[in-house]
């Protein structure tokens, strides 16, 4: 489940947008210790987050010597994720203004998806 959401524009680098999703992380979750994270967040972030959050972020990369496709472990939940949310007919497609609109739009989504698992 998403606990954490952050849109920005696409001329922000995925590493800097991260910063802002690492700031609100660290107020609002106090208990939390460990992230993963694919190796376009690699260098510099991995020791920002630490010194500035007080987290992990720990890289999930493959192997070179890898050939063809491999499920790597964790890697796998966001792209999962990603399909619930393009279930979504309202996330199928970018129709926000806004990018606080955006925001809502996935918290929302994430909530059917919560609600519909405890209805089972």
């Amino acid at each position: 489940m998403i606990i954490a959401v952050v849109v920005h524009a696409a001329n922000i680098q995925d590493r800097d947008g991260a910063r802002l999703v690492f700031a609100t992380l660290a107020d609002r979750f106090p208990r939390l210790r460990l992230v993963w994270a694919d190796g376009g967040y690699a260098g510099k972030l991995i020791a920002w987050v630490k010194d500035s959050c007080a987290l992990v972020l720990q890289i999930v990369k493959r192997t070179d010597d890898m050939k063809g496709f491999k499920v790597l472990p964790r890697r796998w939940v966001v792209e999962r994720t990603f399909g619930w949310l393009g279930r979504c007919r309202r996330l199928s497609k970018d129709y926000e203004q806004n990018t606080k609109s955006s925001e809502a739009m996935i918290y929302v989504a994430m909530i059917g998806i919560m609600v519909r698992r405890l209805a089972g």
